[in-house]
């Protein structure tokens, strides 16, 4: 078993930054996929951004040139610099970490962008 937890979120006025963390237990290198999600109240989980072992990553519209995500196998992290947020951007955001045939959550670190 893996455990992830996810920290760094809170509240930021519109434009300001964040940086969140996805700690992991144990290894992340068996991790073929990791990524971030988010989840608003009333509104399904999306995907921000996901990021392959091998680096590549494929962002949400919504995010591309204001997140950036940063894996880091020998510290077993795995971090999302948030940018130019928005109002929009609130919600619960959880960190995935994929292996073949099961998916490990993290309990999700919330994020309030408002003035």
């Amino acid at each position: 078993q893996v455990q992830l937890v996810e920290s760094g979120g809170g509240l930021v006025q519109p434009g300001g930054s964040l940086r969140l963390s996805c700690a992991a237990s144990r290894s992340i290198f068996s991790f073929y996929y990791m990524g971030w999600y988010r989840q608003a109240p009333g509104k399904q989980r999306d995907l921000v951004v996901g990021i392959t072992s091998g680096g590549t990553a494929n962002y949400a519209d919504s995010v591309k040139g204001r997140f950036t995500i940063s894996r880091d196998n020998a510290k077993n992290t795995l971090d999302l610099q948030m940018n130019s947020l928005k109002p929009e951007d609130t919600a619960v955001y959880l960190c995935l970490g994929r292996r073949p045939g099961y998916d490990y959550w993290g309990q999700g670190t919330q994020v309030t962008v408002s003035s």
